[in-house]
């Protein structure tokens, strides 16, 4: 649980960073290295969920939503200093719930 748990964060930091190079790169007028490196970190997001467990692609990919979503609250308020209001986190503990339901919900 624990090696699943570090790989979605990890997935998480690389979309989130990664995206961020790029919208630096492009709406912020920083340098194109930011752009190739964004770029870069990008491609390993996409290595690092299929080094999950979990058989369903599916099933890893729409639970990484949830938790793409509570990283991306805490992105903000860390890097973007936007604090979160009471209705991000109950959207984030909701995210949380639901992420948890798809991967450890009892199964037939």
């Amino acid at each position: 649980m624990i090696y699943a748990i570090v790989l979605f964060i990890l997935a998480g930091i690389a979309e989130i960073g990664g995206g961020y190079l790029i919208w630096l790169w492009l709406r912020e007028g920083r340098p194109y290295w930011y752009g190739i490196i964004g770029g870069i970190i990008l491609v390993l997001y996409g290595i690092v969920p299929t080094l999950q467990k979990f058989p369903s692609f599916g099933r890893v990919y729409a639970a990484y939503g949830g938790v793409f979503v509570i990283l991306s609250v805490l992105w903000g308020w860390g890097v973007d200093r936007k604090t979160p209001d009471t209705y991000d986190w109950i959207g984030a503990v909701i995210c949380l719930i639901g992420v948890s339901i798809i991967l450890w919900g009892p199964r037939h």
